[in-house]
């Protein structure tokens, strides 16, 4: 998991180094060829850990050139992954008192949400069709709903996720595999920590 300056625990031979020059060309030095902020986003995509270096100041820009990948994903016809409201919330928090550990708690909110995601596509494929394609909707619906609440818990301010209508109710299906039960329990036992996490945080300040 990256750290606050976004550092990973990777060591510096394992990380592909990429310069900025002043036309605001990208250089990788790995393969010795410019390249464009599409490519480093595919390189994000295939976990590829690279560094972007300003070639006159040798000052790390990595962040904001993942701020300006984010800008250019999100500015994409249908591509829009961060709601409204939690964009007005976060832009909120500069120069709140949480801001010290918001980004450690975001952090942990991902990866435990990455990590559900990767849990259930795995389940999914040793699923067969029909009822087992139910149980895989269920539990993502529940895993939103564990996301949801634990930013209810976080934020001073309301969240909510508007863009969704509440599903229609359905008829009543298979019940769900001893699989997606320790899935859900898993869940449960990381929002958990997030809490203890953020308690322990809170007690700090």
């Amino acid at each position: 998991m990256a750290d606050a300056q976004g550092n990973t625990g990777k060591s510096n031979e394992d990380r592909v180094v990429i310069k900025k020059y002043a036309n605001r060309r990208l250089y990788n030095t790995a393969s010795s060829s410019y390249v464009t902020l599409e490519h480093l986003a595919d390189m994000v995509k295939q976990g590829v850990h690279f560094v972007v270096y300003d070639a006159k100041t040798n000052e790390d820009i990595t962040r904001s050139v993942l701020t300006q990948i984010i800008v250019e994903e999100e500015g994409r016809e249908g591509q829009n992954l961060l709601p409204i409201q939690f964009l007005r919330q976060l832009i909120g928090f500069y120069g709140n008192s949480m801001q010290a550990f918001l980004p450690s708690y975001l952090e942990l909110s991902l990866s435990t949400f990455a990590e559900q995601q990767e849990r259930m596509r795995s389940q999914f494929s040793t699923l067969g069709q029909g009822a087992g394609i139910g149980v895989y909707d269920d539990q993502i619906r529940q895993n939103l709903a564990l996301f949801d609440r634990a930013m209810k818990m976080f934020s001073p301010f309301a969240y909510t996720r508007t863009e969704e209508p509440p599903p229609a109710p359905r008829a009543p299906e298979a019940a769900p595999s001893p699989a997606a039960d320790e899935a859900l329990t898993e869940m449960k036992r990381r929002m958990e920590e997030m809490q203890a996490q953020i308690e322990k945080l809170i007690s700090k300040t």
